[in-house]
């Protein structure tokens, strides 16, 4: 008895399915294959790029660029296919200090820049950063005292807690690549307000070797406390002009070589306009040919 319509029809299916079942896997082995477990369809070299959604991303490309205060033209720019911009403050804040041709530099970044490597490495290279630093633990968020109501006594090495009592210094550890030194105090268990500061035995504090580099960011954000309206003033008026500009897809190239060159040519037509506004057509000339 030959099969039926119904049949042959459910049959076709099953092939399909295991057909797509079969490209699915071996698409999935090329991606846990790749170094960041990704791969991109429409362009190799896009990646998923961190969005303030949780669960959320966009995949294409992340712009760097540093901005002066004072016209607002961009002086450095770079594309990366980095998901997050943790890593990318020294290397173009250093590349902002290489274009200007300055001994130093002031730097003022969001807190998705924030990195202890990062702001050590713009410190040894003669660049003064200021960002806040990202409430990542949720101690603060349960209302339970943070990491700056601990005052730290550089004379005594010691750490005072809001109860007044002091830590002391126990051990030095190193964990992923930074070496720790460990602070803690035997008094936490009959201190009045241990609720509010830690559900375990004691409260330990961990300095970094370098924390007192952290701790100038700090001071700095806490006398400028406009540092961070002043970023948004600056950095973001490029990029809504050059967002508007390029439409709503952004890039129209794909690859990462060519992405840049469209990027560069967007920066150049955006200064050159910049210029053009604060000196006028005919003096900007006039440099020109000069």
């Amino acid at each position: 008895m030959a099969p039926t319509k119904a049949a042959r029809g459910d049959r076709a299916k099953l092939v399909k399915l295991e057909s797509e079942m079969q490209r699915l896997a071996a698409m999935e082995k090329l991606m846990l294959a790749s170094p960041d477990q990704q791969i991109s369809l429409t362009d190799p070299d896009s990646r998923s790029m961190a969005t303030s959604g949780r669960g959320s991303g966009v995949v294409g490309y992340n712009v760097q660029v540093a901005v002066d205060t004072k016209h607002h033209l961009i002086i450095a720019h770079e594309v990366t296919n980095e998901g997050s911009d943790r890593a990318q403050l020294a290397n173009i804040a250093s590349r902002a200090k290489q274009v200007l041709g300055v001994d130093e530099l002031q730097a003022v970044a969001d807190r998705g820049y924030y990195s202890s490597e990062e702001i050590l490495a713009c410190h040894e290279a003669g660049i003064e950063v200021t960002l806040p630093k990202p409430m990542t633990s949720g101690i603060e968020a349960r209302g339970r005292f943070g990491k700056q109501d601990f005052r730290y006594l550089a004379e005594e090495d010691v750490y005072v807690c809001p109860a007044g009592e002091k830590l002391s210094y126990h051990y030095t550890n190193e964990e992923n690549g930074l070496v720790l030194r460990r602070y803690w105090t035997n008094a936490c268990q009959s201190c009045a307000i241990k609720r509010r500061c830690t559900t375990g035995k004691e409260r330990r504090i961990t300095r970094w070797e370098h924390e007192h580099i952290l701790e100038a960011v700090q001071k700095r954000l806490d006398n400028n406390p406009q540092a961070m309206r002043q970023r948004r003033e600056t950095a973001e008026h490029p990029f809504g002009t050059l967002k508007m500009r390029m439409g709503a897809t952004h890039f129209l190239m794909k690859r990462l070589p060519k992405v840049a060159t469209e990027m560069a040519l967007h920066v150049l037509a955006y200064n050159l306009t910049r210029v053009m506004n604060i000196m006028g057509i005919q003096p900007l000339m006039a440099a020109i040919r000069a």
